[in-house]
């Protein structure tokens, strides 16, 4: 698996995501993590190998095909990748309006009840630029879940927001997830918080996967490597809980 600019980041990298589940994938920062989001998604090719979508090669399909099942995703990126010339309402409308089926006035309350349900009604004429840090993931969250899909891939979710935004953003990827059955694939860091939203958990190391299995197990898991990662993630949320007070 390459980066964009041509660096091998794995020679061997396997792992299965369970339709329904959340999946969580941790490990340490520039190992990877975001860049194994993009391969999933399709936004990188992989030169060796092959990503499985219920079973097909979706680098062996058609054009066509592709576009089918990139219809059933949704991504929400780190940087949150909002258009600054577009106010909130046109920057969450847009995954609807590109779809072409969604009728005019539904878009409008589904933009409105998605917003409503992130603390953030009322700022539809608003532009990126206006907005906070934590306003911004907001937004870019109602964006990634507006159109209800099957499979959601978020990168880094909750980077940058308080602890109480924080904790409303993990309640609706959770309720969501619950009510809609999506299947969710996560980059984080926030451990310990993301063991209670993920049904399963995944770890990236130098070496590939190091570990797949439940946030029980990896808590349980007696390997030096995963042990090191843990205490020290528990550390910095010890850190970042100080900086707050």
């Amino acid at each position: 698996m390459r980066d964009d600019s041509g660096g091998r980041l794995r020679a061997d990298l396997v792992f299965a995501i369970y339709r329904g589940q959340v999946t969580a994938i941790i490990g340490k920062s520039g190992i990877g993590k975001s860049v194994l989001l993009k391969h999933i998604i399709g936004l990188l090719e992989p030169d060796e190998g092959e990503i499985l979508f219920q079973g097909s090669a979706i680098n062996a399909m058609t054009v066509a095909e592709r576009r089918a099942v990139k219809m059933k995703f949704s991504y929400m990126f780190q940087g949150t990748a909002l258009f600054d010339s577009m106010t909130v309402y046109d920057n969450v409308a847009l995954p609807l309006k590109e779809n072409g089926r969604v009728p005019f006035r539904e878009i409008k309350s589904r933009v409105r009840d998605k917003l409503a349900q992130l603390d953030l009604a009322g700022i539809e004429d608003k532009y990126p630029s206006q907005l906070s840090g934590g306003m911004k993931k907001r937004v870019a969250m109602a964006r990634a879940l507006v159109t209800d899909p099957e499979i959601v891939l978020f990168d880094e979710p909750t980077t940058g927001l308080d602890p109480i935004r924080k904790n409303a953003a993990h309640a609706m990827i959770a309720e969501h997830q619950k009510t809609f059955g999506f299947t969710g694939v996560m980059v984080t860091h926030e451990i310990p918080d993301v063991f209670y939203i993920s049904q399963r958990i995944a770890m990236l190391d130098k070496g590939g996967i190091i570990f797949q299995g439940s946030p029980e197990e990896i808590q349980n898991s007696t390997d030096p490597v995963i042990r090191q990662f843990l205490q020290g993630q528990d550390q910095e949320t010890m850190k970042a809980a100080l900086s707050d007070v």
